[in-house]
């Protein structure tokens, strides 16, 4: 009888083993990410192909529901209308039937699409499973090309990144969006064989630290140190705290020149909010333990301007300086740039990852370099 009770425990603590992964597999299976694909439309195109429902989700009820559609999304005075259909709502989303049949503004995505009527505008957010969302954005963000073990490490801090913004913005109407702000994202036809092969072989594994999902930044060339995050964006985190980069020397990336006109610079810091017209001198004052600058003093006839340099990249244009480890001169009408490094610095090394794995290092071991301290853990 003892016996009978035992093994009859077992099957139990079995089952309920078995119940607990199948629920975990399955609350991660249904993890959905909200991507803003438009924002301030004042009309975009739909088509879809197959069957779909109207969802209204003010009040969760079916509206509508038809075999095909191709037709402009419009706001009015009562809401958002699809063809004839007048909705009557400020928040509709599309669920189709065939996940790869939603075509926006000649754009085609996985999913579900919801649209939002703000300020008389359309918001069109992309509801997607988290692991097709990594498969739409590595394309863009590392090259598919690359090692194998660079695509995995991307693949991971990627999803890593968008659990953290999806726990930050859950308040809010969608948690990224699809540019160079959150992570670059092109729906299915972003998708190629080699980065889905990285998403597949790395599915559900995120960076921690400390038992929490971090904030996993990452740029292209960091020029030899990366960034303390503290000092851009006050996240005290010891993963991100800046580390030596012995890789990144050889990225096309690592140098770079720039001359722009001083008369462009100063109406930029001008429409930004600086008190600055004709621009006489600018000085670099102080710099961080990765070299990076901090501040810049650009001299005016009315006098000196304290700008920040993060500020000033961004005012100028991250693309035109690329980062905020430069000098800089006045030479006659120009401002002439001298830098090293693409992007904030924060995170992992995009080109130092890839001579990493160049060198054989694995995708574990190039998160460890660029975020010590971190593990990976499968959720």
């Amino acid at each position: 009888m003892r016996n009978k009770n035992l093994k009859l425990r077992g099957f139990k603590l079995l089952a309920a083993s078995l119940f607990f992964i199948f629920l975990a597999s399955d609350c991660y299976a249904s993890e959905i990410v909200r991507i803003a694909i438009i924002q301030d439309a004042s009309s975009l195109s739909l088509k879809i192909k197959g069957f779909f429902k109207i969802r209204n989700l003010e009040n969760n009820k079916i509206i509508h529901g038809a075999k095909s559609i191709n037709t402009t999304v419009a706001v009015y005075k009562d809401g958002i209308m699809l063809a004839d259909l007048r909705s009557g709502s400020s928040n509709l989303v599309i669920e189709s039937d065939d996940p790869e049949a939603v075509i926006i503004n000649g754009r085609l995505f996985r999913g579900n699409i919801q649209f939002i009527k703000k300020n008389n505008k359309i918001l069109v957010v992309n509801r997607i499973d988290l692991e097709e969302y990594i498969k739409g954005i590595l394309y863009h963000e590392t090259s598919h090309y690359w090692p194998i073990e660079v695509l995995k490490a991307q693949a991971i801090i990627s999803r890593t990144y968008a659990l953290f913004q999806m726990q930050e913005n859950k308040q809010k109407d969608f948690d990224m969006t699809s540019d160079i702000y959150s992570q670059v994202y092109g729906g299915q036809e972003s998708e190629r064989f080699r980065t889905n092969r990285a998403v597949n072989e790395t599915a559900g594994k995120v960076l921690f630290y400390n038992g929490k999902i971090i904030p996993a930044y990452f740029h292209a060339t960091c020029g030899g140190h990366t960034e303390d995050a503290d000092i851009l964006w006050n996240i005290n985190l010891a993963p991100l705290k800046g580390v030596v980069c012995l890789y990144c020397k050889e990225s096309p990336h690592y140098n770079w020149h720039y001359d722009l006109p001083l008369k462009e610079i100063a109406k930029k810091l001008s429409d930004a909010g600086f008190k600055i017209h004709d621009i006489k001198n600018i000085r670099i004052e102080g710099k961080d333990k990765s070299g990076r600058i901090t501040n810049l003093i650009i001299t005016t006839e009315e006098g000196d301007v304290k700008v920040p340099a993060k500020d000033f990249r961004g005012i100028i244009g991250p693309n035109i300086i690329n980062s905020t480890n430069f000098s800089v001169s006045i030479a006659g009408k120009d401002m002439v740039f001298e830098g090293i490094g693409w992007g904030h610095g924060v995170g992992l090394c995009q080109w130092g990852a890839y001579f990493m794995a160049k060198e054989g290092y694995s995708a574990d071991r190039i998160l460890k370099y660029y975020y010590p301290g971190t593990n990976v853990k499968a959720i």
